[in-house]
């Protein structure tokens, strides 16, 4: 028989273990919903598509990168990057029913950082947190992430609209790692077994759209990149499964730039289908532009470039302050998609 998990609209503020045992002191969870820890494949065929642009309130995302609802994104960044303050506006402003989110081998103080002060009170009445922490057995951390991922079903089957935020999903395969080695199966790809790159698509595909007028739960799921090498293997094969990819820049990072977003390196794979022709041409101009400047920055630093040689050069010199600025955001800043838009427009146009 499956093992069974309490879930339900009790557990909305509230904060629970792996196992699904109350860690915030309210007392027990009174609730007689309950689901599978692992649940049945969903018929692709039965899924509806991306259709709907997802405000998440973070400018560049919303503009450059624009998620749908029911879309899988990566957060690939080393450590110390801002990964978790990024999620955590997402979390505030979002424009999702419910907020489920998944705390997997991390550090035990971050927990209550990301409670208190990241996800803050506005964020919590709305949202599950589920806290595995990095002291806890592997097999706990195992079902941390198959039970956030189950309650974020739970509320999509009722006709929600889910945000599932996983942090991160490198502790989720390390857990798996230690599982198998533990039993005998043996190393592959830099120690990982062959059940890790097994796991990681059944639980990444449990995310999405349900049925075409129900629920949905888009996803972020947090890429831990070590030594921030985008070719580690769990960063290839998240990258290979997921909807599209946001990559933070240590440089940028270093340089005070926040939310420090690598615009070249980035991407979403569902914005050709539920943005505008005229928004994807501002996208690619923006693009453009930013890597122009980006390949030249060291000439232009020591002085070697002259203007007038390259005139999408010169273009890309008098706009790139301006580009800069409109890539950072103040953590305690929402940006809608509207806004977002608007002011990309704007940025290109004139």
């Amino acid at each position: 028989r499956a093992r069974q998990v309490i879930v339900g609209p009790e557990l909305l503020g509230r904060v629970v273990d792996g196992a699904g045992r109350p860690l915030d002191r309210l007392g027990s969870i009174q609730s007689d919903n309950r689901v599978p820890l692992q649940s049945r494949p969903f018929n692709p065929l039965a899924r509806a598509p991306i259709r709907d642009v997802l405000d998440v309130g973070v400018r560049a995302i919303n503009s450059l990168f624009t998620v749908g609802r029911g879309q899988r994104m990566g957060l690939f960044a080393g450590s110390g990057v801002g990964k978790s303050i990024l999620l955590g506006m997402m979390a505030r402003y979002t424009s999702a029913d419910v907020i489920v989110v998944g705390l997997i081998g991390e550090r035990g103080r971050e927990v209550k950082e990301f409670i208190e002060n990241i996800l803050g009170q506005e964020g919590l009445a709305r949202s599950v947190v589920v806290a595995a922490p990095a002291d806890t057995p592997p097999l706990l951390r195992l079902h941390g992430a198959a039970y956030a991922t189950a309650i974020a079903e739970y509320f999509r089957d009722q006709g929600k609209h889910v945000l599932l935020i996983m942090d991160s999903l490198t502790r989720y395969a390390m857990a798996q790692r230690e599982v198998a080695l533990a039993i005998g199966e043996p190393p592959a790809t830099k120690g990982y077994p062959p059940s890790v790159f097994a796991k990681l698509p059944q639980l990444v595909e449990r995310a999405g759209n349900g049925r075409e007028g129900g629920g949905s739960i888009t996803a972020f799921y947090t890429v831990l990149t070590e030594g921030d090498d985008q070719q580690d293997p769990i960063a290839d094969s998240a990258r290979a499964i997921l909807d599209g990819h946001i990559v933070l820049s240590r440089a940028l990072s270093d340089q005070g730039h926040y939310p420090a977003i690598d615009v070249e390196m980035s991407i979403s794979r569902a914005i050709t289908e539920i943005v505008s022709p005229q928004q994807l041409e501002w996208v690619r101009r923006f693009r453009y532009l930013y890597s122009r400047y980006q390949r030249s920055r060291d000439l232009i630093s020591v002085g070697a470039y002259v203007r007038g040689s390259d005139p999408a050069l010169d273009e890309a010199i008098a706009r790139y302050p301006r580009l800069e600025a409109f890539l950072q955001q103040d953590m305690r800043e929402r940006a809608g998609y509207g806004d977002s838009c608007f002011q990309l427009e704007h940025l290109i146009k004139h």
